[in-house]
């Protein structure tokens, strides 16, 4: 006799990410994703116009102890594609297909803060400014991300973000 297959349950993950609580039902099946957890980012606002998240520079850095510049595009990737699933609609999900990141000054210690605000939420296309700062307020880096909206196949498990 086999067990059935459990998706894992979230919400503990959810939490520490800061994901909203209306949001928990929609993510609690798949969570906010492994890299996410990784590089230790926490959202603090979360909708399709804006949202907001920072993550520590302690572990995301390269070997001379800066801020890595792989590290900030994933946090612009993040943020871009949290903002254009919850965008989305039902059945539908945001695939990135677009993501440039300029650094304009090296991040030493402490969090950085991404503002993701939306430049154009179509129905096939949204893309996303992100800015981000460090704890004296200093623009360290600024990006841009596009992604898609596609149609999810019947069979996906993905769940819709309202």
């Amino acid at each position: 006799m086999s067990t059935p297959h459990l998706s894992p349950d979230f919400t503990d993950q959810l939490n520490r990410h800061g994901i909203p609580q209306e949001l928990h039902e929609h993510l609690r099946a798949v969570g906010v994703g492994s890299l996410v957890e990784k590089l230790g980012i926490v959202f603090s606002e979360f909708t399709a116009e804006k949202t907001v998240a920072t993550m520590p520079v302690a572990g995301n850095t390269q070997p001379y102890g800066l801020l890595h510049g792989g590290a900030s595009a994933a946090l612009v990737e993040s943020v871009g594609s949290f903002a254009a699933n919850l965008h989305a609609g039902a059945g539908r999900a945001a695939a990135g297909v677009d993501l440039n990141i300029t650094h304009l000054r090296p991040a030493l210690s402490g969090t950085v803060t991404a503002t993701c605000t939306a430049v154009k939420l179509g129905k096939t296309l949204c893309v996303h400014s992100v800015d981000i700062v460090n704890d004296a307020g200093k623009l360290i880096a600024t990006g841009r991300i596009t992604n898609a909206l596609i149609d999810l196949p019947k069979s996906a498990s993905v769940p819709h973000v309202p």
